[in-house]
């Protein structure tokens, strides 16, 4: 927060160009704007907000609510999920409750958003819209500039603190509208931003890398599924492995180690650095000895050598090595998740509320 500034808005911004329209529509009405962008191991671009800050001239914070978001899938998100572990009616009432919070702190009168009426089939139809602003408790004081004119008008509206009739009457998927204000408003073509879903949870692969963790460790905090989004991921039951794939994503592994982690390295080949994480008491030998040819089989240099291989594992303060043949087979069961395997995970955790 810049020092002594106070705000009229808070936005929510995804980066995604309706946030971005959202935001230069108010401040073209000479409205103080900060912008809001939400983290969690699913989605958010912290390392971006400086580069949006600089390109498209907006205040920004970065607000991390991922153990918050942990908490709501855990429990279950009340309007269910999407298509794949994406809790979108759920996720949006988080942001604006988080949102709802922050006002007093900025000195702000209103949230806006950037939801268009219609364009997404979860969270953006009439009546999920409604929702949304109700559980959130944010009606009075909640705005969606581009939709506006297919929206009652809003106190802030009414007040004079915002020009209605500077506001849009979006409606469903087209973006030949938004393309239209991006010119209107000056926004350079090469800084548009490009059509993405940015969320990780309507994505199969990471879907299922989360499932797991939501099935078998009930105390598990974000950094949990930070680290569930780098290297390779295998399961066996409660047994999970994390493989590093490169120096970053072994870099980041190695930040997430625990000191009941059981860490997996090569003694005389370059290769990943691997980790286990026990949910359920301690590995058999077995699972360590099957552990350690992984380790061995990711290493190219390794598998070409074609006889067994130390490998140090270390838990905490303990260190020994293991002598094992580089092998992706294993009788502990090791495997990458697919989406069939996993989705009655999410079914569990969907309560299937009345909405």
């Amino acid at each position: 927060m810049k020092e002594n500034t106070t705000y009229d808005a808070l936005v929510l911004f995804s980066a995604g160009l309706d946030s971005l329209l959202t935001a230069k529509v108010l401040m073209k009405q000479g409205l103080r704007v900060k912008c809001l962008h939400f983290v969690t191991p699913f989605f958010g671009h912290p390392g971006h907000v400086k580069g949006w800050e600089k390109t498209y001239g907006l205040d920004i914070d970065i607000i991390d609510v991922g153990n918050a978001y942990v908490d709501m899938m855990r429990k279950g998100p009340k309007y269910g999920f999407g298509k794949l572990f994406n809790p979108c009616v759920d996720c949006k009432i988080l942001m604006l409750s988080t949102a709802k919070k922050l006002l007093k702190k900025y000195g702000a009168s209103f949230i806006a958003t950037g939801e268009v009426v219609g364009q997404r089939p979860m969270s953006q139809r009439p009546d999920a819209l409604n929702s949304i602003r109700n559980d959130s408790e944010t009606e009075g004081f909640l705005l969606r500039p581009l939709s506006a004119k297919h929206l009652p008008p809003t106190p802030m509206e009414e007040s004079g603190l915002v020009d209605r009739e500077q506001l849009y009457g979006f409606y469903g998927r087209g973006r030949k509208d938004q393309m239209a204000l991006v010119r209107e408003l000056g926004v350079r073509e090469e800084d548009i931003p490009t059509p993405a879903g940015g969320c990780r949870l309507t994505e199969s692969p990471s879907a299922c890398r989360y499932a797991p963790i939501f099935e078998h460790y009930p105390d598990a905090t974000d950094q949990d599924f930070y680290l569930a989004n780098v290297g390779r991921q295998y399961w066996a039951g409660t047994h999970w492995l994390s493989i590093g794939r490169d120096k970053i994503s072994n870099e980041m592994i190695e930040r997430n180690i625990r000191p009941t982690d059981y860490v997996f390295q090569l003694k005389d080949y370059p290769g990943p650095l691997v980790l286990g994480r026990p949910f359920a008491g301690e590995w058999s030998e077995e699972a360590l000895r099957d552990a350690a040819a992984m380790t061995a089989y990711f290493s190219p240099r390794a598998r070409r050598a074609g006889t067994e291989t130390p490998v140090i594992l270390r838990q905490g303060d303990e260190e020994r090595e293991l002598s094992v043949l580089p092998s992706k087979e294993n009788s502990t069961g090791f495997h990458e998740n697919v989406w069939k395997d996993v989705k009655y995970v999410r079914n569990g955790m969907d309560h299937h509320h009345t909405r």
